[in-house]
């Protein structure tokens, strides 16, 4: 019986939230066109180094899993126990936060050079 009001209460939660956002957001419009403010000012800000920003964190993502398949078949071989397993996720996570992160510094370093110029 308890298992058959899990999807039940999920979809209704989902439903709600959606609800509630769209609710909330038309509330919002609302109040800043009787203050007279245009609702669509923010919406459409120009974002000219978005592309490369990802682009940029997506390579440096895969070349940290690169790095970190690399450096894990070479420290603990193809045979690992179940405690070598737990240091190689780390070293995965560890890989894809540092070159996930030199790939947005580069990204910003790019178009501090691209204002500059």
């Amino acid at each position: 019986m308890g298992e058959a009001l899990i999807p039940i209460s999920l979809f209704l939660g989902a439903f709600a939230m959606v609800f509630g956002i769209r609710y909330l957001s038309n509330k919002e419009k609302m109040a800043m066109i009787e203050r007279g403010i245009d609702p669509g000012v923010g919406k459409s800000t120009p974002r000219p180094y978005l592309s490369l920003k990802f682009g940029l964190l997506l390579v440096g993502l895969g070349i940290g899993l690169l790095v970190a398949l690399f450096t894990v078949r070479s420290v603990f071989g193809p045979d690992m126990t179940h405690a070598e397993e737990d240091q190689s996720a780390a070293i995965y996570f560890g890989c894809l936060g540092i070159f996930g992160g030199l790939g947005l510094i580069t990204s910003f370093l790019i178009e501090k050079k691209a204002i500059e110029l």
